[in-house]
């Protein structure tokens, strides 16, 4: 009971996958989520001692109370929540159907509340707890293309400080990351064949570089740990300036 327990959705991958194993190497017991099998065996595999992984599809919300309560029963606590799973869709708005916009809504932020509310609710037992959300620089200012992405974000930071206020009097921490343009297999596939947004991106970041996952899961553990006890409602940037960039 020492030890702490955390669940990282979207885990297998990217930002989930680093953030995972950093919990992983600093002795926490580390749950990661995900729809893939293969992907979340292999991230399994990397991060070795103090991971295990759960396959499940958190757009099923009326399963995720049972799945929350699996994991009490097994492990008999959660210490912290790291909301990472999203998903993306680069449309013009004008060509976005409502079934488009739902997808993405469901995947990135009613799932998420519902997870949180879920997991909070055995925190508040304990009086004790940090949970993070994952946002993005597209809930900061207008990037075309990615009306339901930028919705869902923008509503996930919203949510961060309503939850803070709520949640906190009752030793829970909420707080949120909001990565930059990050170096991943997807953005690389998207910048080897649009060079031109590619540098569109370095020149008005001011550190000239694209992120690495490693340091957005940097911040995503020091929010996560004690060393940020008075913390909470806090929306952090990892963007090496690019949200200040002219």
């Amino acid at each position: 009971m020492d030890r702490k327990i955390a669940i990282v959705t979207g885990g297998a991958s990217g930002i989930g996958l680093a953030t995972a194993g950093k919990l992983a190497s600093h002795n926490v017991h580390t749950i990661i989520i995900g729809r893939d099998h293969a992907k979340l065996k292999e991230a399994v595999r990397q991060i070795g001692t103090n991971c295990q992984s759960i396959a499940f599809d958190l757009t099923h919300i009326a399963q995720i109370p049972e799945l929350i309560q699996d994991i009490v029963k097994t492990h008999g606590k959660i210490d912290i929540l790291v909301n990472n799973a999203g998903i993306n869709m680069k449309k013009p708005a004008l060509d976005v159907t409502d079934e488009e916009f739902g997808r993405i809504v469901q995947t990135n932020l009613n799932s998420v509340f519902t997870i949180t509310r879920e997991v909070a609710r055995e925190m508040v037992k304990r009086k004790n707890g940090s949970i993070i959300n994952i946002s993005s620089m597209a809930a900061h200012y207008g990037l075309p293309g990615v009306v339901a992405y930028t919705a869902s974000k923008t509503a996930i930071e919203g949510i961060t400080r309503a939850l803070a206020t709520e949640l906190s009097p009752l030793g829970i921490r909420v707080n949120c990351v909001a990565p930059g343009f990050i170096f991943t297999n997807m953005s690389a596939t998207a910048f080897n064949d649009d060079p031109e947004r590619r540098q569109k991106v370095l020149w008005r970041t001011p550190m000239g570089r694209l992120g690495t996952p490693q340091e957005v899961a940097n911040t995503i553990y020091f929010l996560a740990s004690d060393e940020a006890s008075f913390i909470t409602g806090a929306v952090i940037p990892v963007d090496g300036g690019n949200s200040v960039g002219f």
